[in-house]
């Protein structure tokens, strides 16, 4: 059975632009890499959790932040490709990204080494425009943006 994740899509709007909120992971396989590495934030949904509150309760684990209360705008879903299907909403809000925190998790390293090390899930907040959005989130991603141009059209 495929794994599911629900998350947020955060925008706000300025004079010229929308802009999202993604988010960068944190850990040592994603040091070093920016474009294409951004996402929403995300998370696997526990067993019968209501997915819009997993993907808020998600929010809030990899910000720090609670989610914004504006009305919550159905993204559709994604399939990943690792299998994982995650289902996003778009909430328009302004996180003030300088406070934003990340819970952590334990991770072997270096590599057998035997020493486990913590990392924050989540190193880096920030908005971008769209454009900039599009080539910084995961491609498979990249459908949430657009989604969320056309109900914001519509």
């Amino acid at each position: 059975m495929a794994v599911i994740s629900a998350g947020v899509l955060v925008f706000r709007r300025n004079q010229r632009d929308v802009e999202v909120l993604l988010v960068h992971p944190g850990g040592p396989f994603w040091a070093r890499k920016d474009l294409g590495a951004w996402s929403i934030p995300k998370g696997v949904t526990g067993t019968n959790e209501e997915l819009l509150a997993a993907a808020k309760r998600e929010f809030e684990e990899e910000t720090g932040m609670s989610c914004p209360g504006g009305a919550a705008i159905d993204l559709g879903e994604i399939k990943l490709a690792s299998g994982k299907r995650v289902h996003a909403w778009a909430v328009e809000g302004d996180v003030p990204v300088d406070q934003c925190r990340s819970n952590v998790f334990s991770q072997e390293w270096p590599p057998k080494s035997g020493r486990l090390k913590e990392f924050p899930e989540v190193d880096q907040w920030s908005y971008f425009c769209l454009a900039e959005a599009r080539t910084k989130i995961n491609s498979r991603q990249q459908a949430f943006i657009d989604r969320l141009v056309t109900a914001l059209e519509g």
